[in-house]
């Protein structure tokens, strides 16, 4: 999947992610109303709201991005319902030829991890059968538990050629009271990249890793460090945009070859209209103004980065 993912960032010239975090104040009104009228105010009727909010999105931008990253915690909120509309969206993202990478930030060891890597990566064996459960391409894991957390999910790649991205550096205000502690004279970020690069050495395609790296935008010294530490995984950048992360700090997080790295934007592409930018596409018009931030977003991004 890794060849993929750079396939379609290639082609497209579009080093970028939307993260289809869906909050149910995020949807349009009419929205609300269509799916409140057939389920009710109920949590099925919440997740149509959003299955169809994320449908619109997909239609108006799949032919311009290479990939979609919708972030689990925003469908389990509303239920098993909710993880309905998560999976109809993985389904339909791939029916449109996008690469999909699961924000499912788990971490455990053992049975437990090997049981969330086949739900969301591989396959769960029932008698004489086999099925594939969300069936994302990739997903975000925490390392927190080392070695013994990783391996199930590596296993399960290697068997299914897909991949993750590992949290190294996150984006947030508070990520550096451990992350950012001192082990030995060096931050805990920096032995965390060297592990992550050391894991994708198992699990490579053709230029890049199936193992990749979550390095947040809000850190761009740090990120330059890290691409030096990891310079065969690609690197997935959160933060870009709404937290504060901007298109000319960037730069360090790619390679020479103009690759190496996939910035996220998600509430600044999928409520795009909520922005005074973009208010003249009124709410009726959302995905219209999903699709005109995320050309202009490509054009920051590749602007910087002198792609």
């Amino acid at each position: 999947m890794i060849n993929k993912l750079i396939d379609g960032i290639k082609k497209k010239n579009a080093p970028i992610v939307v993260g289809l975090d869906p909050m149910l104040d995020y949807v349009p009104e009419h929205l609300k109303k269509e799916a409140f009228a057939e389920f009710g105010e109920t949590l099925e009727g919440a997740a149509e709201a959003i299955w169809n909010y994320n449908k619109a999105i997909i239609d108006s931008t799949y032919d311009l991005i290479p990939a979609v990253k919708p972030q689990i915690a925003m469908y389990e909120q509303f239920g098993i319902e909710g993880l309905k509309a998560f999976k109809k969206t993985v389904e339909y993202s791939k029916e449109k030829g996008l690469t999909v990478i699961g924000d499912i930030k788990r971490g455990d060891i053992g049975t437990t991890s090997a049981a969330y890597a086949t739900g969301h990566l591989g396959r769960v064996q029932v008698g004489s059968k086999s099925y594939t459960l969300f069936d994302e391409d990739f997903v975000t894991v925490n390392p927190y538990l080392g070695t013994d957390g990783i391996k199930p999910f590596v296993d399960v790649c290697k068997e299914e050629k897909k991949g993750l991205f590992i949290l190294v550096k996150t984006s947030n205000k508070s990520s550096g009271e451990f992350q950012d502690r001192m082990i030995d004279g060096r931050p805990l970020y920096e032995i965390v990249g060297e592990y992550v690069a050391k894991w994708g050495e198992e699990h490579m395609g053709s230029e890049y890793s199936y193992i990749g790296a979550v390095v947040g935008a809000t850190y761009p010294e740090m990120g330059k460090i890290l691409r030096k530490i990891m310079p065969k995984s690609y690197i997935l950048v959160p933060g870009y945009g709404a937290q504060g992360g901007k298109a000319s700090d960037l730069a360090p997080y790619f390679n020479e070859d103009g690759l190496g790295a996939i910035v996220n934007s998600s509430r600044g592409i999928i409520a795009a209209y909520k922005q005074e930018k973009y208010a003249s596409f009124g709410s009726e018009n959302f995905a219209d103004a999903s699709r005109q931030a995320v050309i202009d977003m490509i054009e920051d991004i590749n602007g910087a980065i002198k792609r």
